[in-house]
């Protein structure tokens, strides 16, 4: 399986030194079958006075740190390697019984599922929910996994994507209104549309990487979103729709949510004048290979975000 490094930095930068309140780290992999953590190591300057790890509800890895020491810049850096064993689409196997459209999930399952079936935004008109039903057959049977790969595939083909790096998502209305935004704003969408239907689905937040230098992908440079939907069978399953990637070829997960605002990598206060703050910057990299000196380096980039005086909310995606 490859070998991945992934290095994300994040540096704040004040006029004079500022002191810093707590900090929340979402900068961790979570560990599973398909994403091993062979190594893992926050460096913090200036260094907290105390860190402290916890999982948060839904099991994502955080890390809280106090600061004791005031400073013109923060900076957190996260490394690690990992081995990847990606899920490609022709292993996804579901139940026979979920394999057309509509099923209904067992009813053991229904009581843990049913906060990521639940709407988050407002349709009153049932704009999301006339977008969804388009992509059902209307002479026969509608395939399952073929109805969310369309899904998928029709937002990284029929919309813009522009990097936004302000706080906040659109809406899913917006989005479809506007037929551009970021993957943050895609992955909203489909959650929404894929919720419309009846299924459950949830937001993740992670790294992409090219594992191959024929595929042109986007996203990379910060931390990257998407979306996971349940599927009897074979579980959660990954769709990528600002890629158009269906299963977790070239995604790494870190956290998973039912709401973007539960993935933020980095956010934390300081206090000082509030003409200190002069600019954040973030940077992720992203390296394969089978030995440290082969690896090549597959996706890089750096990003620039902003926030306002006091608070400190590393945006949690493109």
């Amino acid at each position: 399986m490859p070998l991945l490094t992934i290095r994300h930095t994040t540096e704040y930068r004040y006029r004079q030194p500022v002191a810093f309140g707590e900090h929340r780290i979402m900068m961790r992999p979570r560990e599973s079958f398909d994403q091993r953590l062979v190594k893992a190591e926050l460096d913090i300057s200036p260094h907290p006075c105390e860190l402290r790890w916890l999982h948060d509800v839904l099991g994502n890895s955080v890390a809280i740190a106090l600061f004791d020491t005031r400073a013109n810049v923060l900076r957190v850096m996260s490394e690690m390697t990992l081995d990847h064993a990606p899920l490609e689409r022709q292993q996804i196997d579901i139940e026979a019984y979920a394999r057309h459209f509509p099923f209904t999930y067992a009813s053991e399952d229904m009581p843990d599922l049913l906060r990521s079936i639940e709407r988050q935004y407002l349709d009153v008109g049932r704009v999301i929910d006339k977008w969804a039903n388009d992509f059902l057959r209307k002479d026969g049977p509608t395939d399952t996994l073929a109805l969310l790969t369309d899904m998928a595939t029709t937002i990284k083909q029929s919309f813009t994507y522009v990097p936004r790096h302000e706080k906040g998502t659109q809406s899913p209305i917006e989005t479809l209104t506007l037929r551009q935004g970021t993957c943050r704003d895609f992955a909203v969408l489909m959650i929404e549309a894929v919720r419309a239907l009846g299924l459950a689905a949830r937001f993740v937040s992670g790294y992409v990487y090219n594992p191959s230098r024929s595929e042109g992908r986007v996203g990379g440079g910060n931390t990257h979103a998407w979306v996971r939907v349940f599927l009897p069978g074979s579980g959660w399953i990954e769709f990528d729709p600002t890629n158009g990637i269906i299963g977790s070829s070239g995604l790494v997960r870190v956290a998973v949510a039912r709401d973007p605002y539960q993935a933020v990598p980095l956010s934390g206060s300081w206090s000082g004048f509030p003409a200190s703050y002069l600019g954040m910057d973030v940077t992720v990299e992203v390296k394969l290979g089978t030995e440290a000196s082969e690896d090549q380096d597959i996706r890089s980039g750096g990003a620039t975000n902003n926030r306002s005086a006091g608070k400190m909310r590393n945006k949690q995606t493109c």
